[in-house]
């Protein structure tokens, strides 16, 4: 079965979070199951670069009036994993992110951008010729990829069937209506039923209308963004395609995350020698310049300093970490300043005992899960969430809040026998200060704690089960049907 999945980012081309995760570990598990699966993104700067035996350029014309644009065919650097580039530099050749400037600025031209990215997809799927491979299933990822299915609408297409996955459904691409045109997009289109979002043209919603088949990236996420209070505007439309909506957890690539082989780590450990985690934590202590304290409950957050994350309520708990002598490392990338501003009065007020580390470090972020002992994800929501299930393979138990995905991967410490972390209900610092209350005084308990870490350690949740649901919704989509 060939598959092309759209994407906007994947690692280690470029990442700005847990997308990136999924759209290079998914193809690959595919493709570990006999499947032809592809990726096509976009051709930011020095991405061509990292791609070993780079093939001739193949032109598409000038769909969005920026310029020439092409497809570069390549494989990823790690996986070999075909991959294929949109290629326009006027609108992707730029310093900053793939999707601001480095000032946090979005991009103006954001919409030509990544509707080029979907009408590119969309014209492989329709005239594989061009390009000498034909998908079966076109798979498009969060909002950017979106108009791939709509354009394969609007074109009548019968050639393959269409895939979209809802990785957050708060970022929807919401744009002028008069950019229609320019878009290439029909006039009857832009109504309630269609590309129509109070007024905005929506490309979350071209991707949910003109999709044949949706899924989310969790089983409790599925069901909230189908409420007003997650749908974003978009839950009736959900409601109404709750036949045609399934949840797939994401999964995790243990090539790569993995504290038994990880090289980015200090010493390697699993958990026949989980002493060796904490050399770690020593380790990470003298790098970031925390006081040199083993006994000392390290806490870590790891991700984007954005609202959703609820880091705030860590700011509004940190006294709780610090009366029972603990630390913390804060990491993630500089999406609020407001945010980052306060952390870094945090760790001014508190030297040796709280550490902010602003920007994207993947190295860094692996020797931050070894070495801590306690991982935070209070988020107000989240639609699956990577690192809590990365913390629990490298015996850095989570306390998280009661949503999405993760209430879908963490199991409470009031059950002994199945515990791998902690879970609290409320938006509200007070509930997260009990909650880390109590995981302080379990980890008194050393038999207790290192029972519920092996535990942790023991859960899998590869990428092949999630690959195999994958092939089997593919098949309702496809002539093989």
């Amino acid at each position: 079965m060939k598959v092309l999945h759209v994407c906007s980012e994947a690692y280690p081309l470029v990442k700005t979070g847990g997308l990136a995760d999924v759209t290079a570990a998914l193809p690959l598990a595919q493709c570990d199951l006999g499947m032809d699966a592809q990726i096509l993104l976009p051709a930011y700067p020095g991405v061509r670069q990292m791609l070993p035996n780079v093939q001739t350029a193949i032109p598409i014309g000038d769909p969005m009036g920026f310029g020439e644009a092409r497809l570069i065919r390549g494989r990823m650097p790690d996986s070999g994993v075909p991959v294929w580039l949109v290629d326009c530099p006027p609108l992707f050749k730029r310093e900053g992110g793939p999707y601001a400037d480095r000032a946090g600025v979005e991009w103006p031209d954001n919409a030509q951008r990544f509707a080029l990215l979907g009408y590119a997809a969309a014209l492989v799927a329709e005239a594989g010729a061009i390009v000498g491979w034909q998908p079966e299933v076109v798979h498009a990822h969060d909002w950017q990829a979106a108009l791939a299915p709509a354009y394969l609408s609007f074109w009548q297409n019968r050639r393959c069937g269409t895939v979209f996955t809802i990785h957050n459904i708060q970022y929807q691409g919401r744009f002028a209506h008069p950019l229609l045109e320019v878009l290439r997009l029909p006039p009857h289109s832009f109504n309630l039923y269609g590309l129509e979002l109070y007024g905005d043209l929506s490309f979350l919603k071209a991707g949910v209308y003109y999709s044949a088949k949706l899924t989310t990236v969790s089983p409790t996420y599925s069901q909230e963004i189908q409420t007003p209070a997650f749908g974003n505007g978009l839950e009736g439309l959900l409601d109404s395609r709750e036949a045609d909506l399934t949840a797939i957890l994401n999964g995790v690539d243990y090539r790569l995350w993995d504290p038994g082989r990880d090289p980015w780590i200090v010493r390697q450990y699993g958990a026949e020698n989980l002493e060796n985690k904490a050399v770690n934590k020593t380790a990470l202590q003298e790098e970031l310049g925390l006081e040199l304290r083993v006994g000392a409950p390290l806490f870590c957050l790891v991700g984007r300093f954005v609202e959703q994350k609820g880091y705030d309520l860590v700011l509004g708990a940190l006294g709780q970490i610090l009366e029972c002598g603990g630390q913390l490392v804060a990491l993630g990338t500089e999406d609020d300043p407001r945010l980052v501003e306060a952390f870094r009065g945090a760790a001014a007020a508190h030297p040796g005992r709280v550490v902010l580390a602003v920007g994207f470090n993947e190295p860094l972020t692996h020797r931050v899960l070894a070495g801590s002992d306690i991982f935070l994800a209070p988020s107000r929501f989240e639609p699956c969430g990577m690192a809590q299930m990365y913390g629990q393979r490298y015996g850095t138990l989570p306390i998280v809040r009661r949503t999405g995905g993760l209430v879908d991967t963490v199991t409470d410490l009031s059950d002994r026998e199945n515990g791998t972390g902690f879970i609290f209900d409320w938006i509200e610092s007070e509930d997260l200060g009990a909650c880390i209350r109590r995981a302080v005084g379990l980890r008194e308990d050393h038999v207790a704690w290192e029972r519920a870490r092996k535990r942790a350690m023991a859960r899998d949740f590869g990428w092949e089960n999630t690959a195999r649901r994958y092939r089997d919704l593919y098949l309702s989509v496809t002539n093989r049907a």
